[in-house]
């Protein structure tokens, strides 16, 4: 019997042709029957694409104390937010490197919503928990009762504004509002990870059904892991466990604009000073393929013949062509030829700004 975990969308999925496969401890659909690219191509190029994301874990901070809290352990500005907005962050360890990377729903003062990554759901609220007991405040892993979608494309507005009485063009990016979404209290935000405009919608288990047909019936594409992870690289974005790991700190991954040093102590706040000082152990940078290949994560960067890092995310882009997000030594983050050894061949590549493609979140 397998130990790997359901959503309350697993027969949906099912029913759809999912391709289901492992992930994060979960059964989840790494691509329906028309295959990865027409789900990739429906969020790119206009439509709405529905995600299935429930294998993420979300914790509820609560109590008077729960500002002061968030900001001894995220390393972001917690006091920066108003109610309704959201934030970027992360949670270190005592050397400054990456338990996880966050996003901080602020609610009012007294009450946070977090949400987390789902490999690391059980560690995060142990984490959390532990230093909770110095505050006067309840963490509340609410994981369990929760289900997450994720609304992507340019029309994911319209679709989504026919399930709820919440004004969703009043909702900005990195904005949330709570109301009604099928006859269930939720939170709507205007977030994602794949670079469109698009939400991200918190629901009671028992809705979630009806919501996610609710969405295929206004004709949204349902849409896989492999889909998810093409439109998550092209835009750059960090994954834990791989630009992001608890062997690199702020300062390597290039995540210092979520890293306020000068707001007070947090958990990690030395060592990542420290770390600033003395300078990065490697530098993560974008690269595009000049020749044809797919570059893999793992395979090795050479700059000027010198073996100097590997692939951290790579992939075909079916925009802009062989791209990935590497690892390298500091002094070969500006200057040098660089390569990425393909199947025993160096494909010559060359640094790229972020994103590899144009980014249509609604600001």
């Amino acid at each position: 019997m397998s130990d790997l975990l359901k959503t309350p969308l697993f027969d949906a999925h099912v029913a759809l042709g999912g391709k289901i496969v492992a992930f994060a401890g979960y059964e989840l659909p790494v691509q329906y029957k028309n295959g990865a690219l027409k789900e990739y191509t429906a969020v790119r190029e206009g439509a709405a694409g529905i995600f299935d994301i429930t294998h993420m874990g979300q914790v509820r901070v609560e109590g008077v104390e729960a500002l002061k809290f968030l900001q001894y352990v995220t390393t972001n500005d917690v006091s920066k937010l108003v109610d309704g907005q959201v934030q970027y962050s992360a949670l270190l360890n005592e050397q400054g490197t990456f338990i996880d990377d966050i996003t901080t729903y602020k609610i009012n003062n007294e009450a946070y919503y977090l949400c987390i990554n789902a490999a690391n759901r059980h560690k995060d609220v142990a984490h959390l928990q532990k230093e909770a007991a110095n505050f006067d405040v309840i963490v509340s892993d609410e994981s369990d009762e929760t289900t997450l979608l994720a609304l992507q494309g340019a029309k994911a507005q319209a679709v989504l504004q026919t399930l709820t009485d919440i004004d969703l063009e009043a909702v900005g990016y990195y904005k949330f509002s709570e109301g009604n979404i099928l006859g269930q209290h939720g939170i709507i935000s205007r977030t994602g990870y794949t670079g469109e405009d698009g939400f991200e919608i918190y629901i009671p288990n028992t809705v979630a059904v009806d919501v996610w047909n609710a969405l295929l019936e206004q004709e949204a594409v349902p849409i896989g892991l492999a889909a998810r992870d093409m439109l998550r690289t092209e835009m750059g974005y960090a994954l834990y466990g791989h630009e992001i790991s608890d062997s690199v700190t702020p300062v390597e991954a290039k995540l210092m604009w979520i890293t306020k040093l000068d707001k007070g102590d947090f958990i990690g706040k030395a060592a990542v000073e420290a770390r600033k000082s003395e300078g990065a152990k490697k530098r993560l940078i974008a690269l595009k393929l000049i020749e044809r290949g797919i570059p893999r994560e793992h395979y090795k960067v050479f700059v000027n013949g010198i073996e100097s890092g590997e692939v951290t995310s790579g992939m075909h882009s079916p925009m802009a062509g062989g791209v990935a997000l590497a690892y390298v030594m500091p002094k070969h983050a500006t200057e040098g030829d660089v390569s990425i050894e393909i199947r025993g061949k160096q494909v010559p590549a060359e640094r790229t700004p972020l994103p590899f493609v144009r980014s249509n979140v609604k600001k």
